[in-house]
């Protein structure tokens, strides 16, 4: 299930792990209650929702964490006070991607594009401009299950008070890649519960990799334990967010 495998095999990997707990810390910009005006040309986030696959679309946004840089290019999930907008292989240097740590504002060029349910800007050119922005983690626990949820897709999100469900017919707390045959360093998935219904998360290594607390968390993880998460609102065939903190309550 993981986007394109063929990154598996990449060896030139730069992991974007700023999002994840117990990585080198960053300075936290202030967040910002009121959206800024955009410039000329640059669509608001309604605009870019309603812009149909495959057209142009230009955006101001803010990088909120990355998920990993090879061949010269960077993948980014990135906000504004009005939504998301996930970058897929933004063509940049590694020293532009070292630059563009959380909360660096940057203007898009690309293409809209969907891949399995997951909605993405590819096809990329990006400049970096003034100003800052880190959102806040918005709770959307009682949206799952709905068709609200959608609209928060790539946001950076919060879920409270979900239940720890077997991974597998074995009782496992979770799993190394999506069927389990993964080991130590790839993919954890888990299953959590709300209102009787169960859902399957991820931690996605690229971004928040075997050495982050988030992932030691999970590994920690017992069947039947109460959690606090937050992450990302990914999509692939449905909502399956990559998770960057969870809290045993």
């Amino acid at each position: 299930m993981k986007k394109r495998l063929a990154l598996l095999l990449a060896t030139a990997m730069v992991l974007g792990m700023t999002a994840c707990t117990g990585t080198e810390p960053t300075t936290t910009p202030e967040t910002k209650t009121e959206a800024p005006a955009k410039s000329e040309g640059v669509m608001t986030h309604d605009e870019y929702i309603a812009a149909a696959l495959e057209s142009k679309v230009v955006v101001e946004t803010y990088v909120q964490a990355k998920q990993s840089w090879w061949d010269g290019k960077g993948t980014f999930y990135t906000q504004d006070q009005d939504g998301a907008y996930f970058l897929y292989e933004m063509p940049c240097s590694e020293e532009d991607y070292n630059k563009l740590v959380p909360g660096t504002k940057i203007k898009v060029t690309g293409y809209k594009a969907e891949w399995s349910g997951e909605v993405e800007i590819i096809d990329t050119t990006f400049e970096i401009e003034d100003g800052k922005y880190i959102a806040e983690a918005y709770d959307v626990t009682s949206l799952l299950g709905s068709d609200d949820l959608i609209k928060h897709q790539n946001e950076f999100v919060s879920f409270k008070g979900m239940k720890v469900e077997a991974a597998d017919d074995n009782g496992a707390a979770y799993l190394y890649k999506w069927d389990g045959s993964g080991s130590d360093g790839d993919d954890l998935y888990f299953k959590v519960s709300t209102g009787g219904t169960t859902y399957t998360f991820t931690v996605e290594s690229y971004l928040c990799d075997k050495t982050t607390d988030v992932y030691s968390a999970v590994k920690n993880l017992k069947v039947g334990d109460t959690v606090d998460m937050e992450g990302f609102l990914y999509w692939y065939e449905g909502v399956n967010p990559h998770i960057t903190s969870v809290t045993v309550k």
